[in-house]
């Protein structure tokens, strides 16, 4: 049959699905989908046109279709209006001249890109229909108390801290973890599809795309369209149902075969089901919210949402299409999610210099790890490492591309807004400049903003409020009020006139100063002398306390046993060492017992030695410890520099170590905006100012002393083995390791210390307190 020059003729592959049931709208729209799958609302009379272009009616006959159906008259200039400024832009209908139009997706800044097809409808059907007994109500139900009483079960009471250790000492099990985690989320589409199938619908093709960086899957269900409201949330949740399933599944798995690292899928799909309920994106949320109020796509009432909250806009026409019931629902999404999205917005671009310091870092650390998994065959260990290295690349690739389609859109819509009004031109210059300035100030490379995120760091969202004091933006708060003062720690230590009780392992031979052995000094647990920020009824810990610094000793001493408290110690000294025995002791002492705490000491210690000393044995010592902790934090840091002068300084090099000291006590009081690494950093630089200060007095060293170092032993603690484990700060020095626990419950061994006046690496912590017999006095 021959197409009429004025016959308007739909585009083939157009489907008619028709009223939308259930809809939101005053008068409901009805529905159409193109052949490319962009489904499009149309009004009534729009679809009563498109419904009679078959190609065989003039514009006059439609006309008379169209008015037959509506009851009133409808000219033949009416259609020829209606297929011209409409139906032809939507690609509904083809050219005057028989030509196929030009096809315009929408273009969602989230959206899945690129995408393709990997089963056509056909394939789709005969895939998913096995599964629709899962969706029988005898089926249902159980399934769903097996899934709470899991996640019940792992969430609290069981926990998750054995799964990861095991995921990340075994990689070969963390990929396992993420390939399940990737069928999973192909099993999620075949729960929407199997849905649609058991309510009736016909699903189309299936395939999987790229959210940003992310590889996900699809499944064409927008056939639900044809469904009642209870039909088309019963496909929005399928595939949250089977995510449900998939944790049944695994927990029998888990039941079978006993390897803990499973347990995380339970987590990862818990993780994949409270995203695809949030309702901001484009997820299952988002459509369970839209098939609830009857309004297929809520971004496109965002704006006249907005526009409808100003007085003078609530009763116009654009705010009564909507029900009153939709209406409500929509306003509140709208209030909700326009802030958050604005504050996501914000943090994402505030994150970025956090991220690219926390990739580079962990770049580093992974290659070095891919490259001796590679060197001794260990393939699995290898994908493992790439999997962390994904984990932080990712968002990176993620925020880059977020901003830079943002900016580009911004930027084509000023140039389109701003063409022929030099007026707007300078507005949109101006707007210009603004988010330029605003991206240079947030991404401006001051000291410490690209550094990597550091173990210590909370990362609560209030964190990014502008308003917040550095060190609370860090995750840090300020030093507790029972912590010492910066510059007189060391001063309120208590004296040592009292007899001190130093323990041996039996059948050892004792020290003597030219043979000397580091030693644990006992203190009795009732003692009533408390030091630093440990009063004796916050004493709980299963070992005495260290005991009080002696004359010329310098000790910081931290003790956190209050749930979500901060504690900071500091001790600085300048002793002057003028007899025979320089046997001065630096340490630094930090505990914890409480959850979600902090416990920081920081001890730093000049010695100088005036004259010919004859023994010269000076310790530099840290100590971090957990018992019995929750997500709590311990680090100690311990800077100890001796140095031999010829004579004592004079009144130019005094004054110098006298700036030198201020600017120390300066940056005490501010210590809590510094992470570890670069506390340890400041302190080596104020050691170096002294030197060169003293720079005729060369540092006392002999051939067998260790390197200058610092001394961090930062420790974190998770319930469920209470042993202390170094942090993962990739740029803090290597940790050294631990010693063992003490033998005996009356002796507790230490090593032998080289005789040196440098900064010498301190131990870290011993195996739990937990699991150590306790020492007597």
């Amino acid at each position: 049959m021959t197409t009429l020059i004025d016959a308007p003729t739909r585009v083939d592959g157009v489907q008619l699905i028709g009223d939308m049931v259930g809809s939101g709208y005053r008068t409901p729209p009805a529905l159409v989908r193109r052949g490319d799958g962009q489904v499009l609302q149309l009004t009534p009379l729009l679809y009563l046109v498109l419904n009679a272009a078959d190609g065989s009616r003039s514009s006059a006959e439609i006309a008379a279709v169209v008015g037959r159906a509506l009851g009133r008259s409808v000219s033949e200039a009416d259609v020829v209006a209606l297929v011209n400024r409409h139906l032809r832009p939507l690609g509904l209908v083809l050219g005057a001249d028989g030509s196929a139009p030009e096809l315009k997706r929408s273009d969602p800044l989230l959206g899945l890109k690129p995408k393709v097809a990997v089963t056509s409808p056909s394939v789709t059907r005969r895939l998913t229909d096995p599964f629709r007994f899962l969706f029988r109500s005898v089926v249902v139900l159980p399934v769903l108390v097996a899934f709470f009483a899991v996640v019940i079960w792992v969430f609290f009471e069981r926990g998750l801290g054995a799964s990861a250790y095991e995921a990340f000492e075994r990689p070969h099990l963390l990929v396992l973890v993420f390939v399940v985690t990737v069928i999973s989320g192909g099993l999620h589409e075949f729960g929407h599809a199997a849905a649609n199938r058991y309510s009736g619908g016909v699903p189309g093709s299936m395939g999987a795309g790229f959210f940003l960086v992310w590889p996900a899957f699809y499944t064409d269900v927008t056939d639900s369209y044809r469904l009642d409201r209870v039909g088309r949330l019963r496909t929005d949740l399928g595939g949250l149902y089977f995510n449900a399933v998939v944790v049944v599944l695994t927990f029998a798995w888990w039941w079978v075969t006993g390897w803990e690292a499973l347990l995380l899928l339970v987590a990862t799909q818990i993780l994949q089901m409270v995203t695809q309920l949030l309702p901001l994106l484009r997820f299952d949320g988002y459509h369970v919210l839209a098939d609830v109020a009857g309004v297929p796509d809520l971004y496109h009432r965002i704006k006249p949402t907005l526009m409808g909250l100003l007085p003078h806009r609530w009763n116009s026409p654009d705010q009564r299409i909507l029900t009153p019931r939709a209406r409500v629902l929509i306003t509140l999404w709208v209030l909700v999610t326009v802030p958050l999205m604005a504050f996501m917005l914000y943090a994402m671009v505030r994150a970025v210099p956090r991220l690219l310091g926390s990739a580079g870092a962990a770049l580093e650390e992974d290659a070095t790890a891919v490259a001796e998994a590679a060197g001794g065959g260990r393939f699995l260990d290898v994908a493992g490492h790439g999997l962390e290295a994904l984990g932080v690349v990712l968002p990176v690739l993620a925020c880059a591309l977020v901003l830079g389609r943002m900016g580009f859109r911004l930027a084509g819509r000023l140039v389109g807004w701003s063409r022929g009004s030099a007026r707007k031109r300078v507005a949109a210059a101006t707007l210009g400049a603004v988010v330029i300035g605003g991206l240079a100030w947030a991404w401006w490379p001051d000291p410490g903003t690209y550094r990597p995120i550091q173990p210590d760091e909370r990362g609560t969202l209030t964190a990014l409020l502008p308003w917040q004091p550095t060190a609370q933006r860090d995750g840090v708060g300020p030093p507790s009020s029972s912590s010492a003062p910066p510059g007189t720690a060391a001063e309120t230590r208590l004296s040592s006139d009292q007899s001190l009780v130093a323990v041996f392992e039996e059948g050892t031979a004792l020290p003597t100063n030219e043979d000397p052995v580091l030693a644990m000094v006992l203190v009795p647990t009732d003692d009533s002398n408390g030091s630093g920020s440990a009063p004796e009824d916050t004493w709980v810990f299963p070992f005495n306390k260290p005991l009080p610094p002696a004359e010329g000793d310098n000790q910081a001493l931290a003790v956190a046993t209050e749930d979500g408290s901060v504690i900071y110690d500091l001790a600085f000294a300048l002793v002057w060492a003028d007899g025979d025995e320089v046997l001065n002791v630096n340490e630094a002492h930090a505990y914890a017992s409480c959850s979600d705490c902090v416990a920081v000491a920081v001890a730093f210690q000049v010695v100088l030695i005036m004259e010919d000393a004859q023994v010269v044995v000076p310790q530099n010592l840290a100590v971090a410890a957990n018992y019995d902790c929750y997500n709590c934090i311990t680090a100690a840091i311990a800077n100890q520099l001796v140095l031999s002068v010829a004579g004592e300084p004079g009144d130019e090099q005094l004054n110098a170590l006298g700036e030198v000291w201020n600017e120390l006590v300066q940056f005490a009081q501010g210590i809590t905006s510094y992470t570890l690494t670069e506390i340890i950093e400041q302190l080596e630089a104020f050691s170096t100012e002294i030197v060169e200060i003293l720079e005729d007095a060369p540092p006392v060293q002999s051939a067998a002393d260790p390197p200058p170092a610092e001394t961090p032993a930062p420790s974190t603690q998770e319930p469920s083995t209470g042993i202390p484990s170094p942090t993962s700060d990739p740029s803090a020095p290597p940790p050294t390791p631990a010693p063992e626990p003490a033998p005996s419950p009356e002796t507790t061994p230490a090593p032998e210390p080289a005789p040196s006046p440098e900064p010498t690496p301190a131990p870290e912590p011993a195996p739990s307190p937990q699991s150590s017999p306790e020492p007597t006095p």
